[in-house]
């Protein structure tokens, strides 16, 4: 489960020691929890971690067994009964594995990346999520119409989260390391929306998110439920069901590697360690999205890698979609920052409005009298 190796660099330079913890035993927010509380500290001294959580499976088997979870399966059901109309030459077989799979990455400067991850959320009070999956249904419906598919808006995709969710009372995770996470089906549907609106940041690529932040919002505890109905309830109503051929993970933002005592290593490092996974281990997904944002001296890099099915894809086809889902976060951008709609951009949606029972078309049309009240105001002052 963990393997340390020095790098001794000779009497002159300082060397290195690379440690690698299999993912087993850690994730992301293990790593941010494990290298502040490690210290340098003299020969014989060890790191003591600030708090100690154990987490039994038996508390994860009762919480699929709870009536109140339970309830949850129509919700996942009918997100599943979503089509999923076939994106690729054939479907997923026996011989897609790691070892035959294909990575395409993409990269957002700092220049996008900074208002993508700040300026669009806090404008539609949402998640970046939210927006990176608007992208992501915009391209995908647009990428199957174009190849001769679907008209079919909905998008059906397995979204990976962090796992570190507070379903058991009295449990907080947000110190425990560990291999924590959640994969859960959703169905986001942004609506048609021309190839020429979404790059151009139009007025409906502003309704596109709000729809899609909707969606999200509709699932419970960030998803967690359904790992746990599929997998540990007795009922097996969601087992064996087909997995989406599309799944997406953001992993969230770090920062630049730091001269210090214990610090990420650098890209090209990471890079050059290969991949996690045993080449003969079957691909789940024809395509997997995995993003990820690094602070650098310039500013803030969004990056994703789509790794594939080789057999399933051409390079083309890929680097197609990938490109549209860039283009489509360009175009999230330029609608919030250069008020390329043309008028008021953002607003609140029914879930931020929890306590009144309020539609999105009557939120859009008060705020757009309140934003007519405060122009008149301005202009007679």
């Amino acid at each position: 489960m963990v393997r340390l190796v020095w790098f001794d660099a000779g009497p002159e330079r300082s060397g290195r020691l690379l440690l690698t913890l299999h993912h087993l035993v850690v994730d992301g927010v293990s790593w941010r929890i494990l290298l502040p509380t490690w210290s340098p500290g003299g020969p014989g001294e060890r790191w003591t971690p600030s708090r100690r959580r154990s987490f039994g499976a038996q508390r994860l088997a009762a919480e699929a067994s709870d009536p109140g979870r339970a309830a949850e399966l129509p919700l996942w059901e009918d997100v599943l009964a979503t089509p999923d109309p076939l994106l690729g030459a054939r479907p997923l077989g026996a011989a897609d594995t790691f070892g035959t799979a294909r990575h395409h990455t993409v990269s957002l400067p700092a220049d996008v990346t900074g208002p993508l991850l700040a300026d669009v959320p806090a404008a539609f009070h949402g998640r970046v999520n939210d927006v990176l999956l608007t992208g992501l249904a915009l391209a995908v419906a647009e990428w199957r119409r174009d190849r001769g598919g679907t008209d079919e808006t909905a998008v059906l995709v397995d979204l990976e989260g962090h796992g570190r969710e507070e379903i058991v009372p009295g449990v907080d995770l947000s110190r425990t390391v560990g291999w924590f996470t959640s994969i859960f089906p959703v169905r986001i549907d942004a609506g048609r929306v021309e190839a020429s609106d979404v790059r151009a940041g139009g007025h409906s690529v502003g309704t596109a998110l709000k729809r899609v932040k909707e969606q999200l919002r509709e699932i419970p505890d960030n998803g967690i439920g359904y790992g746990l109905l599929r997998y540990l309830n007795p009922s097996g109503r969601l087992a064996g069901r087909p997995h989406p051929q599309v799944a997406f993970n953001y992993l969230g933002r770090t920062a630049a590697p730091e001269d210090a005592d214990w610090s990420p290593a650098g890209q090209a490092e990471s890079d050059a360690l290969g991949g996690g996974q045993d080449d003969a281990l079957a691909l789940v997904h024809a395509v997997e999205v995995n993003a990820h944002t690094r602070d650098l001296p310039d500013g803030p890099e969004l990056t994703a890698t789509w790794t594939y099915a080789a057999n399933v894809f051409d390079d083309a086809a890929i680097a197609d979609l990938a490109g549209r889902w860039t283009a489509a976060l360009r175009g999230l951008v330029a609608h919030v920052v250069d008020g390329a709609a043309g008028g008021p951009v953002g607003g609140f949606t029914p879930s931020d409005l929890s306590l009144v029972d309020v539609g999105q078309d009557e939120i859009d049309e008060l705020a757009a009298e309140l934003d007519g009240e405060f122009d008149d105001e301005w202009e007679d002052e």
